[in-house]
């Protein structure tokens, strides 16, 4: 029971499946679930659950590539001093994988257009994204479009938001969580936002790589289903423009960029000299986000006729008409 014990200590999954897979990965005898469970039950190690749905009853839907759908959501968490705070989620549909984990204050608008931008940049674009209703992802249900649903589709990735009051459309995401509290729970309170980031990057490099998910045929990490297949892309629109670029604000707080081969200049603010940046260039627009913070430092909007442009923000890190 040694294995069980230090995987429960650790805030870890220790049911009967995962237990065969790091029996397997150590090399022993790996014997039927139901014979661990039987074992687990024995020793008082199982605790009782209701009568569940049969798992056959329910249809499920799974991505049959890497990247073709990105579900997203955030939850809460408290640091040592009570103080309340969010963590955002970026999870592969097909694979399980963890793309981003990043803990905010408060999730806006502009964190969730900051963080996708920056996974993007890693990843590569998906072809879809699944999210539930909330006005960070979505403002169907209010006024227009907001500046994450108006990137998407500038980008051609197909958005779905799940239906309001059937939480059980963004499962796996939802499962996640679980996984995630269970696994803090399990550790001290952090102090600060900073040592909560930490620690979520330690358990992001568990979750992918230190433990076979249940789904996958062949007990297969995160990480290795994600890499198993080929991507999907998006496929809206072939026509549509985005790219990429890595730089760092100089210490006037401006970055150049050029454009159908004219040399542009684009204002950050000088409290952002020195910072590393992700700008994303679509058709139209130019944003810079923080490459450590995940937070939108600037928006521009393209004109060729112009030398200089300025940040469109209202205020710093703020994302154009995120109210």
């Amino acid at each position: 029971m040694l294995t069980r014990k230090q995987l429960v200590s650790d805030g870890l999954d220790a049911g009967p499946v995962t237990l065969q897979g790091h029996l397997a990965h150590q090399g022993l005898p790996v014997p039927s679930t139901s014979t661990i469970r039987r074992i687990l039950g024995h020793h008082g190690l199982i605790t009782p659950q209701p009568r569940k749905r049969p798992r056959s009853s329910y249809h499920r839907f799974a991505a049959e590539q890497p990247n073709e759908c990105w579900q997203s959501d955030f939850t809460h968490w408290t640091l040592a001093d009570g103080i309340d705070v969010e963590i955002l989620n970026w999870l592969d549909d097909h694979s399980r994988y963890l793309l981003c984990c990043v803990a905010y204050r408060r999730v806006g608008g502009p964190d969730v257009v900051a963080s996708f931008t920056a996974t993007a940049a890693h990843y590569g674009l998906p072809a879809s994204t699944l999210t539930d209703n909330g006005s960070v992802y979505t403002s169907r249900f209010t006024h227009g479009h907001n500046d994450f649903e108006r990137l998407l589709a500038s980008l051609s990735v197909t958005q779905k938001n799940g239906h309001p009051g059937h939480p059980q459309t963004q499962g796996k995401i939802e499962r996640f969580h679980q996984t995630l509290k269970r696994w803090l729970a399990a550790r001290p309170r952090p102090a600060t936002l900073a040592d909560l980031q930490h620690l979520l990057d330690a358990f992001r490099t568990i979750y992918n790589t230190a433990r076979a998910h249940r789904a996958h045929p062949g007990r297969l990490t995160p990480e290795q289903a994600y890499l198993a297949r080929p991507k999907a892309t998006p496929t809206g629109n072939p026509h549509a423009k985005f790219r990429i670029r890595h730089d760092t604000i100089d210490q006037f707080g401006k970055l150049t960029l050029r454009h159908a081969s004219r040399l542009h200049h684009l204002g950050i603010g000088r409290p952002h000299a020195g910072t590393p940046a992700l700008i994303l260039i679509t058709t139209h627009t130019v944003t810079v986000i923080s490459k450590t913070g995940h937070h939108v430092l600037s928006s521009h909007t393209i004109d060729p006729d112009k030398n200089y442009w300025r940040n469109q923000n209202k205020n710093p890190g703020r994302w154009p008409g995120n109210l």
